[in-house]
């Protein structure tokens, strides 16, 4: 069952109705006394509505939830769609500039602060979750991948476990590294990290980023599940096939 809502997000961009989608486990309905973990992603509008997403296809969520019956709440908050790279900024942890993008300024702590501060405590008052930070999830692509190792990173005391579908390693490199040397990990996070195959061939250097965010994470002792998608792709299409392994991942020996 989806419950989607109109949100504002005035740290951000003030007025601007945007939407959220909230997916509720079947046992929602006939286990009032029974408590959830709350996965929350990006780009909510790509998840499980092929007329909401941005290029006609979405994650196909939904039905993979309903088919397996997974007992989790999935939390799913649109983008910022303004051209002048509303969502990059949003969506990047760092300020950077690139020839082809220009300067993009980076709200990626706002964006996790709202997260964090306004939007998790109205998912708990709202709906039966399991509040803490064992349970609490979160997960992206690109960029939005980008900022699921970010806010495991850096709001480590809320999100236990993170899942990072072809995350933008491009963006400020050295800045990552640094940051996954300096955060304040606790022991058994979890870190579900991809990248696909066929996208690989076409980015310069991505191979040895990944590698190298990779063993930093390791050296950190995050719990890191890392793949190379066979014939993987930039695309929602591809990261739809990627449902079960990073679900799996994430929901994992849960305590």
């Amino acid at each position: 069952m989806i419950e989607k809502w109109d949100i504002t997000i005035p740290e951000l961009t003030g007025d601007e109705v945007r939407s959220a989608y909230i997916c509720l486990p079947e046992a929602y309905t006939h286990d009032i006394n029974r408590r959830f973990p709350v996965l929350y992603m990006f780009d909510g509008h790509n998840l499980f509505f092929d007329s909401h997403a941005t290029y006609g296809k979405s994650w196909g969520l939904k039905e993979y939830m309903e088919y397996t019956h997974t007992p989790l709440i999935i939390v799913g908050i649109e983008c910022n769609h303004s051209p002048d790279n509303g969502r990059l900024s949003e969506y990047s942890p760092f300020s950077f500039d690139d020839p082809h993008l220009g300067h993009v300024t980076g709200r990626g702590q706002e964006t996790m602060d709202w997260f964090t501060q306004e939007l998790k405590p109205l998912i708990d008052r709202r709906y039966p979750t399991k509040p803490g930070r064992a349970h609490t999830f979160i997960a992206g692509s690109s960029m939005g991948g980008l900022m699921s190792l970010y806010a495991v990173l850096c709001y480590n005391q809320v999100f236990s476990r993170a899942a990072a579908l072809s995350p933008s390693l491009w963006v400020a490199p050295k800045k990552l590294t640094q940051l996954i040397d300096e955060a304040d990990i606790r022991p058994g996070t979890v870190v579900y990290m991809d990248y696909g195959a066929k996208e690989m061939r076409s980015r310069r250097h991505m191979r040895r980023a990944f590698a190298t965010v990779g063993g930093r994470l390791i050296e950190r002792r995050v719990l890191l599940t890392s793949r190379i998608v066979p014939r993987g792709e930039h695309t929602e299409a591809s990261w739809s096939r990627q449902i079960p392994f990073f679900i799996n991942t994430l929901l994992y020996e849960q305590p």
